[in-house]
């Protein structure tokens, strides 16, 4: 299995999941990680966190342009062990359902599906409407993984890095990175009684 594995990063609010992703795999350096981002995600970095774009790119071992169709991660040929987009935006999520391959990482993700590699999706939005449910629906049939950030509680998270990393470590297990971001449930704890009301 090859230890390759694309980040996307769009231009949803959440672009901090697709940058605590790249903060763990560049500890952990068993990974070779694969960064596009669309222009809006730029504009995002700069508007919702404290980073710079050059030190989120930085953190990837490559990085691509998003106009860049020619790139490796444009050809199933180039082995990877799948692709996440996180956050994906709608605009994001439209392409990839309709396979609609006018960018880098639309084409990628496209690539990644046709191969049979897990894509997932972290779409960002909310409230959703038809529309935007008929496009997870069409991704998730064409083999998509719809992963909504949407926090997890049992953990008792405390802080929303605990919510953040939880999502990011969730995301990175789905694909088969072994991590300790997120809490794994081992059943209801005895210690707290559950309540009838």
């Amino acid at each position: 299995m090859s230890n390759r594995l694309i980040i996307g990063i769009s231009g949803a609010s959440g672009v901090i999941y697709g940058i605590r992703m790249l903060e763990a795999l560049a500890q952990d350096r068993a990974i070779e990680t694969h960064l596009v981002m669309s222009p809006s995600a730029r504009a995002t970095i700069a508007q919702e966190t404290d980073w710079k774009v050059s030190d989120v790119e930085r953190l990837a071992s490559v990085v691509y342009k998003p106009g860049d169709v020619g790139a490796s991660i444009a050809s199933g040929s180039f082995e990877t062990m799948g692709m996440i987009v996180a956050p994906c935006s709608i605009k994001t999520l439209s392409s990839i359902a309709n396979s609609y391959d006018a960018d880098l990482m639309t084409r990628a993700a496209d690539v990644q599906l046709k191969e049979g590699r897990p894509v997932l999706l972290l779409v960002r939005e909310t409230p959703l409407h038809i529309g935007h449910l008929r496009l997870m629906v069409q991704a998730a049939e064409n083999g998509a993984v719809i992963m909504p950030p949407a926090p997890a509680f049992y953990g008792n998270p405390k802080t929303v890095d605990d919510l953040v990393n939880g999502t990011v470590g969730r995301a990175l297990a789905r694909v088969g990175v072994k991590n300790a971001l997120y809490f794994e449930w081992l059943g209801m704890s005895k210690e707290k009684p559950i309540s009838d009301e």
